[in-house]
């Protein structure tokens, strides 16, 4: 079998989803789990774009190791420098330009000729090939750039030293049809086109993502790029699990091998899920919580007589084991200790020392410990960062009942580490520690969003809050685990305002590619 090199963007296009936000430490975790996923290439952010993101994209280099790491660029000598220094630590620097090729893009909004647009990417890919030895040149909007034209611009830039040529659906347009029509006419009209990888970038506007990259595989693709669980800008971009799944279950028909571990798939998942605060929706292909539900007694009577009546895909098979109980409140900290090895985690004896008591504080309230318990805490404290003065939750109360105004009253300390108290009602309970917290925060704060979900099974399961909101004009989402959900509710509030605290520099806003 043929081998298709698998090119996650979650960090990079995937955080252009709306209100998502992550801090380095949470893309340093999620890459790491990437690694572990088996991901060929890693797109861990846009270096030039800003300080935070640079730093980022630096220090997922240094830690990566068996997954190329890169970053994307504009067709600027500027751009190429900025990532050169952010990748030129890593095992393989890699770089990602990207210039657009349609109609619409080079006349409204890059104001060039396509004599132009063809010099402008020649001039960045031999730049390029000057520091990295590993250039991906991708024509934005290729799905609505003349084939002509992208065949001879895709001549020029092979010529110039790209390695990999990528061909985005920018913005959903292809069939299934055409987007694999365009790689059959590139791979037999452009000479030297055998020499590099081609790939294949998908977005989700007309919900044709995933069809149309296997489209693109079956015509010479040798490169598919995507995210977890879908997420990215719109209607986001192709799933990266559901095609590993797919090219696994449908061998025979595709013949391509991805190096992808699927029994990693639902831990990755559930990390990006929880980091980004984006839900899954329940009936997601492969990692939805109904996936594997059979609702209909028909086929529950199948399933009882043979699994595979109904069934193609096992939960064993992406990692979603049966949960068991895992640890209680008479586990020691070597136990412990050794159970986060176990799960994949690589934690300082200071925030071992610090996820082992709040392991403590729960085990003390929750009757069973699972590692879906597990998990939520010790990710919490592998992604933690105290180097900037934040918010922090001190206490919170509430008071409510049908008879009675939800009154909530709260201590919290203030980046400069005064202890504030305040008190506020609402028309619900929630509603009153949002005002409670508004009085507390600088800053105006407007709720977007806001969602509780249970971790685990059983009345003890753990809740988790997720709030959308606008801090300062700036969408942030935050997210926070708690037994109670009224305190997550309140933590989650924090971490939200904590989060654009904490960002670097306001980012430059970039195509989806």
């Amino acid at each position: 079998m043929s081998q298709i090199d698998i090119f996650d963007t979650t960090l990079r296009d995937g955080e252009q989803s709306a209100g998502i936000n992550l801090n380095t430490a949470e893309k340093i975790e999620i890459a790491r789990q990437l690694e572990r996923l088996g991901v060929t290439i890693i797109e861990s952010g846009f270096p030039a774009s800003s300080p935070g993101d640079f730093d980022a994209v630096q220090r997922i280099a240094g830690t990566v190791k068996n997954s190329i790491v890169t970053g994307l660029a504009r067709s600027i000598q500027s751009d190429i420098d900025r990532t050169w220094e952010a990748l030129k630590g890593a095992e393989q620097p890699h770089i990602h330009i990207f210039l657009a090729t349609s109609p619409i893009h080079m006349e409204t909004k890059l104001f060039k000729t396509p004599e132009q647009v063809v010099e402008l990417a020649v001039e960045s890919v031999k730049y390029a090939r000057k520091f990295f030895p590993l250039v991906q040149w991708s024509a934005e909007d290729a799905s609505r750039s003349d084939p002509e034209f992208l065949a001879h611009i895709i001549r020029k830039v092979i010529e110039a030293g790209a390695t990999t040529i990528n061909l985005p659906d920018t913005v959903g347009y292809a069939t299934p049809h055409e987007y694999g029509a365009m790689f059959k006419y590139m791979t037999d009209n452009v000479a030297g086109i055998e020499k590099v990888k081609l790939s294949a970038h998908c977005h989700n506007d007309l919900g044709m993502a995933t069809a149309n990259t296997l489209a693109a595989i079956e015509n010479g693709a040798t490169q598919i790029e995507g995210t977890i669980n879908g997420i990215g800008e719109r209607a986001g971009n192709v799933a990266l699990e559901e095609i590993a799944v797919a090219l696994h279950i449908r061998k025979q028909i595709f013949n391509v091998e991805t190096g992808i571990k699927l029994n990693e798939i639902k831990r990755t998942s559930q990390l990006v899920s929880q980091l980004t605060g984006s839900l899954i929706q329940p009936n997601k292909a492969v990692v939805g919580k109904n996936a594997f539900a059979h609702e209909s007694g028909i086929h529950q009577d199948g399933m009882l007589k043979n699994p595979l009546t109904y069934e193609i895909i096992t939960p064993d098979l992406i990692g979603d084991a049966v949960t068991e109980l895992v640890l209680g409140k008479h586990s020691g900290r070597h136990a412990f200790k050794d159970r986060a090895v176990k799960m994949g985690f690589d934690l300082t004896e200071e925030k071992l020392n610090k996820a082992f008591v709040e392991f403590k504080k729960l085990a003390d309230s929750k009757k069973e410990i699972v590692e879906a318990d597990l998990y939520v805490l010790l990710t919490d404290q592998q992604i933690h960062d105290n180097d900037t003065p934040v918010y922090k939750l001190e206490s919170v109360q509430v008071q409510y009942g049908t008879a009675n105004i939800p009154t909530a009253t709260a201590s919290a300390y203030h980046p400069n580490g005064e202890l504030i108290n305040e008190a506020a009602t609402g028309a619900g309970s929630v509603e009153a520690i949002f005002n409670t917290l508004e009085r507390i925060v600088e800053g105006e704060v407007h709720i977007l969003d806001y969602r509780v979900t249970s971790i685990g099974k059983g009345r003890d399961a753990l809740g988790e809050a997720v709030i959308n909101m606008s801090y300062n004009g700036e969408t942030v989402t935050g997210r926070d685990v708690a037994q109670d959900v009224l305190e997550a509710t309140a933590k989650a509030y924090l971490n939200a305002v904590n989060r654009q605290i904490v960002q670097v520099g306001k980012k430059v806003r970039i195509p989806a590619i």
